[in-house]
């Protein structure tokens, strides 16, 4: 039954942030050294999950799996997109979260980063397959990019192929296009240099683009959208995916936010992030629709190496802290990110829900929302949520367990209080590496090395310190023939 404000049902504005840790964020950290007044505004007016999860370790399989509610290992690729790298992941014909939406009359814009993949082709006309500097420099500007946003459910959409200041291509794409052309290499001497400027590739780069004011691009273009949409559609409702570089590295945050948190470079950019989040509500506020608005705010994994090595050692922050490991690992901290949901006069103010949700989940709670059945070939691996948004018992429509993937297609299922990782090690990072950006310095005991996989009891063991894999037998055969029976079903959600 679709839920209806005002005689229309709610828009929705998701913001996802980049790399931005669990431990980030003040409402979930009071240790936290960075301030982020807006998000912790938002969990007091709304609601913040305390379980809840990014799909994977990585951005692009996150990304693919939040659109479209079907774990990315499914799909066979492994690791991330980079340059012009395509085509994009979603299948053709693959119902996506706009396109859902799209059909109930929402209109749907996204700004920011995409990073899920597209096509470009050169001068004669073939699909650039480099994904590096050489297939940037191949690219054909007079050709439509045949698979970005606008082919998967997005009316609109103003952005970046993939990672907006680390890669290859530092170039806007608008629609299908790139209406200004990159007439040169990054020239870098003229950047930040700092711990967290490590992850710039000299790549081409377009006269307009700057790589310190992203962000703000992005939020005038979301700003735009939505005056614009208000001003001439104000009887649909929309869906706006507004996706951050933040907190991305490197961090480069705006000249007005630099030096502004003590925390250094970093600190600064999180606080942008934070800005950036306040700017967003206000502009629902100020043209009248914020009463009317779902808003959901979250990560796409946890904090980067670097970024978290340098900020423990200087600022005394940890934007992973409580969980153990990092992005790329399978241990809570690569994926356990906040998730904080405003929806004035439905989601009960202050509200704090401890179900294990995945942003997975988002397509199902929509589709629940909006009153869509899915079909059975589409969000394989979604659950609705909206129960628990409304307060009700924790069991009612709750999934019955958690699929989590590494970029190397490592598996992990976590079952209430139990977790097995179907593999050795962290899935990502690399624990024996030494020196000062080394992991070694965060590496645990290991109290079972032989065993093939691990298994913690997170009631007990939140930080995973011990593994129970060969303890416990009986709980890893069951947790492993379940994990074997969703990747051979194709999909953890029932049919209906």
């Amino acid at each position: 039954m679709a839920v209806s404000l005002h005689g229309k049902p709610p828009n929705i504005v998701l913001i996802l942030a980049d790399d931005l840790g669990y431990g980030d964020v003040g409402c979930y950290n009071p240790e936290s050294k960075i301030p982020t007044p807006n998000l912790n505004q938002m969990a007091r007016e709304g609601m913040k999950f305390m379980d809840a999860h990014s799909p994977s370790t990585v951005c692009t399989p996150t990304r693919y799996s939040l659109l479209t509610g079907r774990m990315a290992f499914r799909t066979g690729f492994r690791g991330v997109f980079a340059g012009v790298g395509g085509p994009c992941l979603i299948e053709k014909g693959r119902l996506t979260l706009p396109q859902l939406l799209k059909e109930k009359g929402y209109a749907t814009a996204m700004f920011g980063k995409w990073h899920i993949g597209m096509s470009f082709y050169d001068s004669k006309g073939a699909l650039i397959t480099n994904r590096g500097l050489e297939g940037v420099q191949k690219i054909d500007y007079t050709r439509a990019i045949p698979d970005g946003p606008l082919n998967h459910g997005f009316d609109h959409f103003f952005g970046t192929v993939s990672c907006p200041t680390t890669d290859w291509l530092y170039a806007y794409v608008d629609g299908d296009q790139i209406p200004v052309q990159p007439t040169g290499l990054l020239d870098k001497t003229h950047l930040p240099k700092h711990p967290y400027s490590r992850d710039n590739r000299r790549g081409m780069i377009a006269p307009d683009f700057d790589l310190e004011e992203v962000d703000l691009v992005f939020l005038q273009k979301s700003r735009d959208f939505l005056r614009s949409h208000l001003s001439e559609r104000s009887h649909k409702p929309f869906f706006l995916f507004h996706s951050l570089q933040a907190v991305h590295l490197p961090s480069f945050p705006a000249d007005r936010f630099k030096g502004k948190t003590g925390s250094g470079p970093h600190g600064d950019f999180i606080l942008e992030m934070d800005w950036i989040v306040g700017e967003l509500l206000k502009e629902l506020k100020m043209l009248g629709v914020d009463q009317e608005t779902l808003v959901i705010f979250s990560s796409d994994n946890g904090p980067e190496v670097p970024t978290t090595i340098a900020m423990r050692r200087d600022h005394g922050h940890d934007g992973a802290r409580p969980w153990r490991g990092v992005k790329r690992d399978q241990w809570e901290g690569g994926h356990r990110i906040p998730l904080i949901i405003r929806w004035p006069g439905v989601v009960k103010q202050g509200g704090i829900s401890h179900q294990i949700v995945s942003l997975t989940d988002l397509f199902a709670t929509c589709a629940s929302i909006v009153g869509s059945k899915i079909p059975d070939g589409a969000a394989e691996d979604s659950f609705s949520f909206f129960a628990q948004m409304m307060g009700h018992s924790m069991d009612e429509g709750a999934r019955p367990y958690l699929l989590q993937q590494t970029m190397s297609l490592d598996l992990s299922i976590r079952e209430g209080r139990w977790k097995y990782l179907d593999h050795r090690g962290s899935g990502g990072n690399n624990y024996a590496r030494e020196g000062e950006w080394g992991m070694r310095q965060f590496a645990l005991p290991e109290n079972d090395p032989d065993a093939p996989g691990q298994l913690y009891d997170l009631e007990t063991d939140p930080g995973e310190t011990l593994n129970l894999y060969s303890k416990r037998p009986e709980i890893v055969k069951r947790l492993k023939r379940i994990l074997e029976d969703s990747k051979l079903s194709g999909r953890s959600r029932p049919k209906s």
